[in-house]
């Protein structure tokens, strides 16, 4: 079945991404949308009336997991197209949202369009991705794909002591975990890149074949605290100095495994953080992310690696947390880069540094995801920007693959 090329109203496009926005919009044209606050639950029912405007049926999973379906002329696994609805605190009108709105728009040009797809499409609004509220972020999508466990998220709370459980409840949009999504021909993921890479190069879409495999370590150094200002200096034991000798090693040592390493040093707590006293401890974080698991397992070693003593302090570590890289499925991304070749936009293959909803997907079901560029790459905050004629653009290469996949016998 050959399907002629379409493309979305763009006009439409830019008012829905406004509409959205009017839910929770900030004075400085940001938007606060807490998961399963009465902002998200009134965008939720804004969402399900332009789905069933459409003719699409919308039912609830159990951690409030939104599916709207346009049914196909046949019955098999839907072609999945989704993000979330939720925000951070003064966030930006384009992060999560606009993968939804994508979704939307699709469905809505192929009724404009008199097409009725051969499979049916399902648009997916995912609870609590940004764990803005309730943490660990990704957390539906963390329970659908059994990376977390249900019970433990229920149990989760807010700062105000409210429990994700309660909020579910209090929202209406606690359904039923048979209408968990549980097969897919494929999953599309529509995201603001929230980077600078794009706009650097000039170019109009991020292929994303992956997102990038993580560790992130825990470093204690113990010296002894002395009074700053009789203690000599070769008798200190400075648990700061020690620590920022450290850095500006493990700075040197990261900087040169590789060029698209990223490294961060991003928490510190210095005690007992009085300027008259030498500092007795130094607790700081090192993250790195790295789409090559090797590179990460090298900055492993370099960190396990780390001296056990120095300038007179001691030294602990500490692994949090890491992940492996999750690479997007090759097909489907083939289709998304063949989509982008025959639109004519400009692209390239790019790793996400963040982390997704598709990345629990694709542990799933065969998922790739789309970047259109952030202007100067800001992004979690309303400063947040991607033109509408770029965010067009993506909805364009998400529609083209759907119309690909849905015109295979």
């Amino acid at each position: 079945m050959q399907l002629k090329q379409i493309f979305v109203n763009g006009g439409r496009l830019k008012d829905t991404i406004e509409a959205f926005a009017d839910f929770g919009r900030t004075e400085n044209n940001g938007v606060t949308r807490l998961s399963l606050s009465e902002q998200d639950v009134e965008v939720r029912s804004y969402f399900s009336a332009c789905c069933e405007e459409l003719g699409m049926s919308v039912k609830i999973d159990d951690m409030g997991t939104m599916y709207a379906t346009l049914e196909g002329t046949e019955a098999g696994p839907p072609v999945v197209i989704g993000s979330h609805l939720d925000t951070v605190k003064k966030g930006g009108r384009f992060d999560g949202v606009l993968g939804v709105i994508a979704g939307l728009e699709v469905v809505r040009t192929l009724v404009d369009h008199g097409i009725k797809p051969r499979l049916p499409v399902t648009v997916m609004n995912f609870t609590n991705e940004e764990g803005a509220r309730f943490e660990p972020s990704m957390m539906a999508s963390g329970v659908l794909s059994g990376k977390f466990d249900r019970a433990e998220m229920l149990k989760k709370k807010d700062p105000e002591g409210t429990t994700f459980a309660e909020a579910l409840e209090a929202s209406g949009y606690a359904g039923e975990a048979a209408n968990r999504l549980k097969e897919a021909t494929a999953y599309l993921e529509l995201h603001i890149e929230q980077g600078p890479v794009l706009e650097k190069e000039n170019l109009s879409i991020g292929l994303v074949d992956c997102v990038v495999g993580m560790a992130c370590y825990e470093i204690e150094v113990t010296g002894e605290s002395d009074h700053a200002g009789t203690t000599p200096m070769a008798m200190r034991k400075d648990a700061l100095f020690a620590a920022t000798d450290l850095m500006t090693e493990l700075r040197r040592k990261l900087g040169i495994l590789d060029s698209e390493l990223v490294f961060t040093m991003g928490r510190m707590n210095v005690l007992p953080n009085i300027h008259t006293v030498i500092p007795n401890k130094v607790i700081f974080t090192v993250e790195a992310r790295h789409k090559n698991m090797d590179i990460v397992h090298t900055v492993e070693e370099i960190l396990n690696g780390l001296p056990e003593e120095l300038l007179g302090c001691t030294l602990s570590k500490t692994k949090l947390w890491g992940r492996d890289t999750v690479w997007f499925d090759p097909a489907i991304c083939a289709l998304v880069e063949q989509a982008a070749s025959k639109l004519g936009y400009s692209s390239k293959k790019m790793a996400s540094g963040a982390g997704h909803d598709a990345q629990f997907v694709a542990g799933f079901l065969p998922a790739a995801m789309i970047f259109v560029p952030s202007v100067n790459g800001k992004s979690h905050c309303e400063e947040e920007l991607t033109s509408y004629e770029e965010c067009e653009q993506g909805v364009n290469v998400v529609l083209e693959t759907v119309l690909g996949i849905i015109a295979k016998e």
